[in-house]
């Protein structure tokens, strides 16, 4: 069966839909009339005081100050292990340095590639192309930090995802079939979407899911764009869509700012992201069979299937059919948010887990290492 997820490459061509000629004639304003003589307009004269027209305005004035931090990038290069030429179209967002000066674009990862920084072209919202000064991505969570130079660069103002609800208000800012500034708005469907068999089309891993969905009209280009809040700031960056068409279906995901915020930081910081594992195989089949062969009310948690010798699981003594419960005091829900949870996770730091053994719930502590570590 096709796989529905798919990261937001721009489509080569914009296919119909679009007319633009002078073959139509134009109305002067108001000269459609109800019967009787009077005009249309003349019934919303009090709609200025609406909820609507006071909900609109201040969409209006939000996408007004967003707009300039929106970029539309256009990246191209070879690809290191086909040689095929791929040419890439998305977006990006410019935000403050969080090192202190100057400013940064965020965008993802599958926008700019492997291209060099000169096959980069940055358009900003006056017109100006500008190439970045230096490059950091992280496959893992499909994410890229462009470092530019240049005056009047604004940057948007960044939000705390945590405080984003369901049914929240939202819009969507980018580049959809390359046309750059585009505006759409929806409301945030639902948090914590993961396990998204995502085509990145390099065979990389997205470690990092946690996917806020919104039915915000996203399309390909959108990639990199930021998801806005009510209050004008940045709660993810779009990066998938669920469809069966190639096109916008209402269903669309966003990296949430606070998980981008921590890649962001350590790409800024240490020019990598480091991540904390533990070492263990989990059961991505774990059922109700299972769960109560185990002696658990239902299923939660995620059990161990595998654990690897010489790491930080071993060194715990986690054990076959262990079921994880809670990690750092965090209810796990399932084995991808464990996995989520521990990759954010302090490389060194100590953890305690919470694990049901043998129908009995037992406290383990932890060191988790760097992923990289394991062999």
């Amino acid at each position: 069966m096709r796989n529905p997820f798919m990261p937001l490459l721009l489509v080569p061509t914009l296919v119909g839909g679009i007319v633009i000629g002078n073959q139509f004639d134009v109305w002067p304003v108001d000269s459609f009339a109800w019967a009787g003589g009077q005009s249309a307009g003349d019934d919303l004269d009090d709609v200025d005081a609406s909820p609507l027209v006071a909900g609109s305005r201040t969409l209006a004035k939000i996408a007004a100050l967003t707009t300039p931090s929106v970029v539309h990038i256009e990246s191209e290069h070879t690809d290191s292990q086909t040689g095929i030429f791929a040419e890439e179209k998305g977006a990006g967002v410019i935000v403050s340095d969080p090192r202190g000066s100057g400013v940064v674009i965020v965008t993802n990862r599958h926008v700019v590639g492997e291209a060099a920084l000169g096959d980069i072209a940055i358009h900003i919202h006056d017109g100006r192309v500008i190439r970045p000064k230096q490059k950091w991505s992280d496959r893992a969570s499909d994410l890229a930090v462009l470092r530019v130079e240049g005056p009047d660069l604004q940057p948007a103002r960044w939000g705390d995802s945590d405080e984003t609800e369901i049914g929240h208000m939202v819009i969507a800012m980018g580049s959809p079939f390359g046309l750059s500034g585009s505006v759409t708005m929806g409301i945030i469907s639902a948090k914590g979407r993961r396990s998204l068999n995502l085509q990145k089309g390099d065979g990389a891993d997205l470690i990092n899911q946690d996917f806020l969905q919104t039915d915000a009209a996203i399309n390909p280009g959108n990639s990199g764009g930021p998801l806005i809040d009510m209050r004008g700031r940045v709660i993810g960056i779009n990066t998938a869509i669920a469809s069966k068409s190639g096109g916008n279906e209402g269903i669309g995901f966003s990296i949430p700012s606070n998980l981008i915020g921590r890649i962001v930081g350590q790409l800024l910081q240490k020019g990598k992201v480091q991540r904390a594992y533990l070492g263990v195989q989990l059961d991505p089949a774990f059922d109700e069979a299972t769960a109560k062969r185990l002696k658990l009310d239902r299923v939660r948690g995620a059990r161990v299937a595998i654990v690897y010798a010489d790491t930080p699981a071993a060194r715990a003594n986690l054990k076959l059919d262990d079921v994880i419960l809670s990690f750092g005091g965090v209810d796990v829900q399932d084995e991808n948010h464990l996995i989520l949870l521990v990759s954010l996770t302090e490389v060194g730091k100590k953890a305690r887990l919470v694990v049901l053994r043998d129908g009995k719930e037992i406290t383990i502590t932890v060191a988790l290492a760097n992923r990289v570590e394991k062999s």
